[in-house]
């Protein structure tokens, strides 16, 4: 399994042709607490960096980009009945949806945790 990041602040674990994704630690103490969720609907294609969702918060909205391109397989339903799950647990339980790769190749241009880390502190 792969972990990589995106600038978008996105997470994306990778098994084989498929991808979880969510946002990350970092994104979900920028916003605060989480009170609701918009995800994408499962079948639906995006092109990766498209606009897949969003979150809200009591600070702040934030879109949630599609960081690999690829057809939706499902969503987090248990998210979407209780937002505070990308607070609580925002690598784990507190993912967003899960995706089939168009193009694995894309990869390449996400973070690995070292820089992702580098990236964030910079922020």
């Amino acid at each position: 399994m792969t972990l990589k990041y995106t600038k978008d602040h996105e997470w994306v674990s990778v098994d084989g042709d498929n991808a979880t994704v969510g946002i990350t630690q970092h994104a979900q103490d920028a916003l605060g607490d989480v009170v609701f969720v918009d995800l994408p609907q499962v079948g639906n294609d995006y092109a990766q960096g498209e606009v897949a969702g969003v979150v809200e918060s009591v600070k702040a909205a934030a879109d949630v980009y599609m960081p690999l391109a690829g057809e939706v397989v499902e969503v987090n339903e248990a998210l979407r009945a209780d937002p505070s799950l990308a607070n609580s647990d925002p690598m784990g339980a507190g993912w967003f949806f899960k995706v089939k790769l168009a193009e694995p190749s894309q990869l390449d241009g996400l973070m690995d945790a070292t820089s992702y880390e580098k990236f964030s502190a910079a922020a």
